[in-house]
C-alpha cells in the first residue's frame, strides 16, 4: 500500500455503449476495464454472498497492482447495526480474500439511521482491525458521526471517513478520520446516482487529489454516478486531468 498512490474507477466495471472504444479488447466488461482504469467497487457483496470461483475469477481478470475495494454486507451494516456480528464478519472476510493481495480496501456504508455510539463503534472497528490491515474506509451518513471525538476513534483505528458527494453535513465537506488514506466518493449530483460532474470541476478535484498524494496520502476515487453510465465518462476525465503526473500505484 504505496503512499501518495491515486487509485480511480467506478462502483462495478460496467461499459457504456459509447465509452467501449476507450477500452481494449478484452474477454470480459472486468477485463477490459482494468485496461484503463486501476481500482474498482465491489458493491454486490452489500446484497448477497458470492461463489469462491466468483471472487478468484474477478482476480485473475486483472493484472498484478489492480485494486479492489468491497463492500461489505447489509447484514453488518444495515441488519446487526456493527453489534454482534463477529462471525458475519469472519465468513465476509473469507471469501474477499480470495482476491489475494488485490483486495486493498474495505468499504463500510452505513444507514441513514445509525448514530455513532462509542462503545460499539470501538468494538466493531477495533475487531476488525485485529483482522485486516488494508485500506478502511468508513461511509457514514448520520451527523454524529462527524463530531470530533467519532474522528478520532476512527483515527486512531486507522479507518478513513469518505469525503462522500453529494455531502450531507458540512463537516462532511472535508474528509475524517485516519489521515493515511482519503476515499472519494462521488454519487452524482444534483441528481444522485446520474447525474454527470462538469469537466471543469472534475479538473479541481483532480488538483487537490495531486495536492493531497504528493502529501503522501493514498487516494481513492470512485464514481458511483453509475445508473445513466456517466460514472466511466467522469473517471475517464479525472484521469485525463491528472495525467502525466498521477503516480503509479
Amino acid at each position: 500500500m504505496q503512499p501518495g498512490a491515486i487509485h480511480v474507477g467506478c462502483a462495478g466495471w460496467s461499459l457504456p455503449r459509447e465509452f467501449q472504444h476507450e477500452f481494449a479488447p478484452g474477454e470480459s466488461h472486468l477485463q477490459r476495464y482494468a485496461s484503463r482504469f486501476d481500482a474498482t467497487e465491489i458493491n454486490s457483496s452489500f446484497h448477497r454472498s458470492h461463489k469462491e470461483w466468483v471472487w478468484r475469477r474477478w482476480a485473475d481478470s486483472v493484472p498484478a497492482g489492480f485494486s479492489f475495494s468491497v463492500k461489505l454486507p447489509k447484514a453488518i451494516t444495515h441488519e446487526r447495526r456493527l453489534a454482534d456480528c463477529e462471525h458475519l464478519l469472519d465468513a465476509f472476510l473469507v471469501e474477499a480474500r480470495l482476491l489475494g493481495d488485490k483486495l486493498a480496501c474495505l468499504l463500510v456504508q452505513l444507514p441513514p439511521s445509525l448514530a455513532y455510539d462509542s462503545d460499539v463503534a470501538s468494538r466493531f472497528f477495533a475487531m476488525l482491525r485485529a483482522r485486516y490491515e488494508g485500506d478502511v474506509a468508513l461511509e457514514p451518513r448520520h451527523a454524529s458521526w462527524f463530531e470530533p471525538h467519532a474522528d478520532a476513534m476512527l483515527a486512531s483505528l486507522r479507518v478513513a471517513r469518505v469525503l462522500a458527494d453529494p455531502v450531507r453535513h458540512e463537516p462532511g465537506r472535508a474528509p475524517g478520520g485516519w489521515p493515511g488514506v482519503v476515499y472519494v466518493r462521488l454519487h452524482g449530483s444534483p441528481r444522485v446516482y446520474y447525474s454527470a460532474y462538469d469537466p471543469a470541476w472534475l479538473g479541481t478535484l483532480a488538483a487537490r487529489i495531486r495536492r493531497a498524494a504528493d502529501d503522501g496520502q493514498r487516494m481513492w476515487c470512485i464514481f458511483d454516478n453509475t445508473a445513466s453510465g456517466a460514472a466511466t465518462g467522469d473517471a475517464l476525465t479525472l484521469l485525463r486531468h491528472l495525467a502525466p503526473g498521477r503516480p503509479t500505484p
